[in-house]
C-alpha cells in the first residue's frame, strides 16, 4: 500500500469511526486478522517448495524473499536502511558422522556409535579434530553460578580433560525450592550454557547425558538437531577456547560407562544435586578423531518497520523465527522438516499483526519493528546477532514480544506467559486477556526451560523488557488436563520431526486467531502508553 493510498485509507476509517461512536479505533485492525490470511501464509511457508526453511540454503532464499515481498505489499518500510534484510555472518561446520568415540580404561572398552549412542561435533574452525585419551571427569551439572552459590568446577582444573555432565540443574532433580528455582529450569540448566561454561573452564571435550524428562524432549530431537551441519556466529566465544568436542550421550550409554568405571549411576546423579558435591574422576579416557568441512556462509534476519507518530524514535519489536531444519536424508520417506507449527505459525502472525497496525484508525505513538530472525534452531543465533548489531538503539527499544509455535488446538480460556514474573511487560498481557474474559497463567512445565529456549531471551539477557506469550492449555471445551495432554502429545509425536506439517483439516484456527488479536493489542498498548 503506497503512502498516498494509506493516508486516504486512514481518513476514510477515521470518518467511519467518527460517525459510529461505538466503533473502536482498533476494530478495523482486529478485523483484518483472519484465519484465511493465516492459512495462506502458513501453507506457503510450510510447503515442500520452501524445503524446510534451513538457513543458508535455497529454502532460506524463498522464505526471506516471501517475507520481504509481503511486508512491502502491506506497506511497511525496510528495517535496515533501504533493505528488509540484515545479513548474519555464520560459520557452517559439517563433521564426519561415521565417527566413533572410544572410551577406555574401565572394566570394558566401548566404541560409541554416532546417532545410536552419541551425537556431537566441534565448534572449531579446523579440517581435522582429535581428542586423544582425554581423562573423563563427572562434573555433576557443570554449573558455576555465583548467585545460586554453586560451583561444580571449584578447585578443579579441567584443562585438556573431558567433562561429563547432567542436563538441567540441581533444583530439577530434587524439587527443592532452596536449590536454584526448584523444578523450574534456570539458564544454568540449558545445554548451551553447559558447553559454554566447559569451554570457559578450559575443557577439551564436553559431554551431556541426555534424559528425556530433564531435557524436555526425547533422544530423537537431539539426534535430528545434531545430524548434518551446525551453524555458529562467525565471531563466537567458543572459537577463542580449547573446546574441541561438544557431545550428547544417551542415558543407556551413560549407565554402561558408569558401570564400567565401577560407579553407581543412580547414586552419582543423586549426589550431584546435593550441596557439597565433589566431581568424580571416572578413571577412563575419551578419544575421538574426525574430519570437518568448514564453510563461511550468510543468513538473514528480515526486518520491516511501521513508523510511529509522536515517539517514532522509540521502538517495540515483534519477533518470530522463520527458520527450521531443512531436509534431512536420514529420515526415510518424507525427509523435509517443514516446521509448520514451529514456526511458520509465528512467522505468519508477524505478517498479520503488521497488517493490523496499518489498519489502525489512529497511528500508534512508537515505531514497531517486525523482526523475523534466523537460526533460532541453531541456538538463537539470529536474535543474538541482532542484539550485537541492533538496527535501532537498544536503549530506545521499549520491549520485545516473541511468538513461537501458535495454538492449533482450539480456543482456550488462558494464555501462557512463559517466565511469568520476569518481565515488566506481563501486566500488559494480563490486562488485554482480562478484557477478553481470559486469564494469564504461568508456564505449566517450567522444568522444560521454555523461557530460555526462544528468541526473547537474547533481548532479556541484555535488559530489554521481553514478553514470551504463548498458547494456553485451559481448553474452552475440554479443560486443562486435555489441553496439556494434547500439547505434550504433539511434542512427542511431531516436535522437530517431518510430521510437523501444515494440516488445515486437523487444525482449529479459532484459538490461534484469538491469540493473535491478543498479541496485537498487547503490542498496541505498549506502543501508546508511557
Amino acid at each position: 500500500m503506497t503512502t498516498k493510498y494509506h493516508s486516504l485509507f486512514l481518513i476514510a476509517v477515521l470518518f467511519i469511526v467518527s460517525c459510529n461512536p461505538g466503533l473502536s479505533v482498533m476494530d478495523p485492525a482486529l478485523e483484518s486478522i483472519t484465519a484465511d490470511d493465516m492459512k495462506n501464509h502458513i501453507s506457503t511457508l510450510a510447503s515442500d517448495e520452501f524445503l524446510g526453511r534451513a538457513p543458508s540454503t535455497p529454502g532460506e532464499d524463498k522464505t526471506i524473499n516471501y517475507l520481504a515481498d509481503q511486508f512491502k505489499k502491506i506497506g511497511l518500510k525496510p528495517g535496515n536502511g533501504d533493505s528488509y534484510f540484515q545479513e548474519v555472518s555464520l560459520i557452517k561446520i559439517t563433521s564426519d558422522q561415521s565417527i566413533k568415540m572410544k572410551i577406555t580404561g574401565g572394566k570394558k572398552d566401548y566404541n560409541l556409535v554416532f546417532s545410536e549412542d552419541f551425537v556431537g561435533g566441534t565448534p572449531q574452525i579446523a579440517d581435522n579434530i582429535e581428542v586423544d585419551k582425554s581423562e573423563i571427569i563427572f562434573i555433576g551439572y557443570g554449573v558455576n553460578s555465583p548467585e545460586y552459590k554453586w560451583n561444580d568446577y571449584e578447585g578443579l582444573d579441567v584443562k585438556g580433560k573431558t567433562v561429563l555432565m547432567l542436563v538441567n540443574d540441581p533444583g530439577y532433580a530434587t524439587s527443592d525450592t532452596s536449590l536454584f528455582e526448584g523444578r523450574s529450569m534456570t539458564m544454568y540448566g540449558r545445554w548451551t550454557y553447559k558447553f559454554d561454561e566447559a569451554a570457559r573452564q578450559g575443557a577439551k571435550a564436553a559431554i551431556i547425558i541426555h534424559e528425556t524428562g530433564a531435557a524436555a524432549y526425547p533422544w530423537g530431537v537431539v539426534q535430528n538437531s545434531w545430524c548434518g551441519s551446525k551453524l555458529y556466529l562467525e565471531d563466537n566465544m567458543l572459537l577463542k577456547t580449547d573446546l574441541l568436542m561438544q557431545s550428547w550421550i544417551t542415558t543407556e550409554c551413560a549407565k554402561k560407562l558408569f558401570e564400567s568405571a565401577g560407579l553407581d549411576y543412580e547414586l552419582a546423579i543423586s549426589s550431584a544435586s546435593k550441596r557439597g558435591f565433589k566431581p568424580v574422576s571416572m578413571n577412563m579416557t575419551a578419544s575421538i578423531k574426525f574430519k570437518n568441512q568448514v564453510e563461511y556462509s550468510k543468513s538473514n534476519n528480515v526486518a520491516a518497520l511501521w513508523p510511529g507518530k509522536g515517539k517514532s524514535d522509540e521502538y517495540l519489536i515483534y519477533s518470530a523465527h522463520w527458520d527450521h531444519f531443512g531436509v534431512n536424508p536420514a529420515f526415510e520417506g518424507d525427509s523435509i522438516l517443514n516446521g509448520a507449527v514451529d514456526n511458520a505459525t509465528g512467522t505468519a502472525a508477524l505478517l498479520e499483526i503488521a497488517e493490523a497496525f496499518t489498519k489502525l484508525a489512529k497511528q500508534q505513538d512508537r515505531s514497531v519493528l517486525f523482526l523475523a530472525v534466523t537460526c533460532e534452531e541453531q541456538g538463537l543465533l539470529g536474535s543474538e546477532f541482532y542484539t550485537l548489531h541492533p538496527l535501532f538503539p537498544l536503549e530506545k527499544t521499549v520491549g520485545v514480544i516473541n511468538m513461537d509455535g501458535l495454538n492449533i488446538l482450539g480456543r482456550t480460556k488462558d494464555m501462557t506467559i512463559v517466565g511469568m514474573g520476569k518481565s515488566v511487560l506481563d501486566k500488559y498481557a494480563v490486562s488485554v486477556l482480562e478484557k477478553y474474559g481470559r486469564y494469564a497463567c504461568p508456564d505449566p512445565k517450567p522444568e522444560k526451560g521454555g523461557y530460555f529456549r526462544s528468541d526473547h531471551i537474547s533481548f532479556a539477557k541484555i535488559g530489554v523488557p521481553s514478553l514470551y506469550l504463548s498458547k494456553g492449555i485451559d481448553d474452552l471445551e475440554h479443560g486443562k488436563e486435555w489441553g496439556l495432554a494434547q500439547s505434550e502429545k504433539w511434542i512427542t509425536e511431531h516436535y522437530h520431526k517431518p510430521s510437523d506439517n501444515y494440516e488445515p483439516d486437523k487444525w482449529n484456527f479459532d484459538g490461534m486467531i484469538e491469540d493473535i488479536k491478543v498479541f496485537f493489542e498487547v503490542g498496541y498498548d505498549i506502543s501508546i502508553k508511557k
